[in-house]
């Protein structure tokens, strides 16, 4: 999964939100790597990676470049 947030209260937000949803609906704890302050923050909960990044980092890094042929599950806009 890869999304991002405009500010690093956002980004912080996010992560925060991801950790409780999963830990709470599938009983999984996340590991998490890296700081919002660095625009780039990796979430590993084993079968799913979630990435939350900056708008600048996301461009910086293209994983959507990299991932390109793979399948869009979903596109939230």
């Amino acid at each position: 999964m890869i999304c991002n947030g405009t500010s690093d209260r956002m980004l912080d937000a996010l992560a925060k939100g991801v950790l409780e949803a999963t830990k709470k609906d599938y009983k999984k704890k996340g590991r998490v790597e890296g700081q919002s302050r660095e625009g780039w923050l990796v979430m590993d909960f084993g079968d799913v990676v979630v990435h939350l990044f900056s708008p600048d980092m996301r461009e910086h890094y293209d994983l959507e470049e990299l991932w390109s042929d793979g399948k869009v599950l979903l596109r939230v806009q």
